[in-house]
């Protein structure tokens, strides 16, 4: 991640927290990666909706006329 970091205050459950400091991990980059991998997976499940019709629409086809380029299949 390129972007400059920038302070936050979040909350976090104590336990957790305690156990991260104990096993030595980096809280802020473990919270980082973390809310980038939500991102990823909510942006992803956003395109499916936003494409649902279209990739629907293109499976319809290909089941009903096999794939445009198929007889250039070299298997």
């Amino acid at each position: 991640m390129s972007a400059p970091r920038r302070a936050t205050n979040i909350s976090l459950n104590s336990d957790l927290l305690e156990q991260a400091k104990a096993l030595g991990i980096n809280v802020s980059r473990a919270c980082e990666r973390g809310l980038a991998q939500q991102i990823a997976e909510l942006r992803d499940r956003q395109w499916l909706e936003e494409n649902r019709e279209a990739i629907q629409s293109s499976n319809a086809y290909v089941e009903a006329h096999g794939l445009p380029l198929a007889k250039n299949r070299p298997y």
